[in-house]
């Protein structure tokens, strides 16, 4: 939003905890060693750097005053004009926050770090274990929750074991790796049509991956996970198990509630106005992933094509008020379809009633997260890495650190 409010009259704040802008649609293929961290974020600072109305602020804000106009952060306190928040979501454990440490989630660079260290020491703990009951829990992986995070992450831990690692071990063969994909509902990626499911689960079991639908996670530890499958329990010996089940608005949705008793979804997502705004608090715009917006009697899905049009929506009605001009309203989102991909040249989508698969909607999938991409330095970086995974089938980012 920032970007497009460079011609306008306002010097603008920019406060984000970190210093780099994520494209998280890619965190799967970080966490999988396909790309590197740097191929998917850019720092904030580069990002707006001939943005000269916009100062960025690296710091988290606690707490915010809505009758003083006032963000209290970690470092002091920053007063507002407008303000606007698009602070996103984190992971949901559905009640459970005991699984967090157990079942990592993925929406943060930290987490797709996490994850890949997590995967890459099973097979290489696997390959020094002699006990063939334990060297099967090390290679055994578990992904609770079959939307596109789950779908993308387990089909890509499926080609990392089937193909990436096949002749990199001398005491294991990873293609022996038993790879889950857990679903409480009766398929996986609900949100498409049901003939894309079937297609996408397809696909995943030609990778080897287990597709369990109507399948509920009542228990995780270290050492496993029990399932519940048709009333019976069923449990599984995985030293890997993998969130993706849910996610709950960013804790920043909370204090905006508490400053303004604006309403909330069942997830924590403010309920906005028409033009983005909170009720009673036309300074106050939400937007992203931490807004609930309405649309054909849903709320708009939390991806990034979404977040960016209201972005550009709330920096035209700064600017259209500080002209004199009637502000547009209402926000009105444009479906740009759903895509998932599940592997090497498979993929679903769907767009405005029409159904696309395999090969032309893989290509589709890869064109379309490219031009999201901020940075043109990472766009070119990004399609070497495809092509050098396309190619041989390697991933050059399958690094063991301490810190990740």
């Amino acid at each position: 939003m920032a970007r497009h409010l460079r011609r306008a009259p306002v010097d603008v704040t920019l406060v984000d905890r970190r210093n780099f802008h994520l494209f998280q649609p890619l965190l799967y293929q970080t966490a999988t060693g396909g790309l590197s961290p740097g191929d998917i974020a850019t720092p904030i600072q580069h990002v707006l750097r001939k943005h000269r109305n916009v100062r960025v602020v690296m710091d988290e804000v606690v707490h915010l005053d809505a009758r003083a106009r006032t963000l209290v952060t970690r470092e002091g306190e920053l007063p507002y004009d407008t303000l606007v928040l698009a602070a996103g979501v984190a992971n949901h454990y559905l009640g459970r926050d005991d699984w967090t440490p157990l079942a990592p989630g993925l929406k943060s660079i930290e987490d797709a770090i996490s994850i890949r260290r997590r995967i890459l020491r099973a097979f290489e703990a696997a390959e020094m274990e002699a006990d063939a009951t334990q060297r099967a829990e090390l290679l055994t992986f578990v992904v609770i929750g079959g939307g596109a995070t789950g779908v993308e992450l387990a089909g890509a831990v499926a080609e990392l074991a089937r193909y990436t690692l096949r002749r990199e071990f001398r005491s294991i063969d990873p293609r022996s790796s038993r790879v889950m994909s857990v679903e409480a509902s009766d398929r996986i990626l609900g949100e498409l049509a049901p003939s894309l499911s079937v297609r996408a689960s397809q696909s995943l079991e030609r990778l080897g991956v287990e597709v369990m639908t109507g399948t509920t996670a009542r228990a995780i530890d270290a050492a496993g996970v029990d399932l519940e499958v048709g009333g019976h329990r069923e449990r599984v010996g995985a030293r890997t198990v993998l969130w993706a089940a849910g996610v709950r608005a960013a804790p920043l949705a909370h204090a905006l509630q508490e400053a303004t008793g604006c309403a909330v979804d069942g997830i924590g997502r403010i309920c906005v106005e028409p033009n983005l705004s909170v009720a009673s608090h036309p300074d106050i715009f939400v937007i992203g992933d931490m807004a609930h917006v309405a649309y054909r009697g849903k709320p708009i899905p939390c991806i990034a094509p979404a977040a960016i049009q209201q972005g550009k929506f709330v920096a035209r009605v700064i600017a259209d008020r500080l002209a004199g001009k009637t502000p547009p309203t209402p926000f009105r989102y444009f479906d740009k379809g759903s895509l998932a991909t599940i592997g090497r040249s498979a993929a679903v989508g769907e767009f405005r009633g029409m159904r696309f698969w395999g090969f032309p909607s893989w290509l589709a999938w890869l064109f379309i997260h490219l031009i999201y991409l901020i940075e043109f330095e990472n766009r070119i970086l990004v399609l070497i890495q495809w092509v050098n995974m396309y190619v041989g089938r390697r991933r050059g980012a399958r690094l063991i650190t301490e810190g990740g």
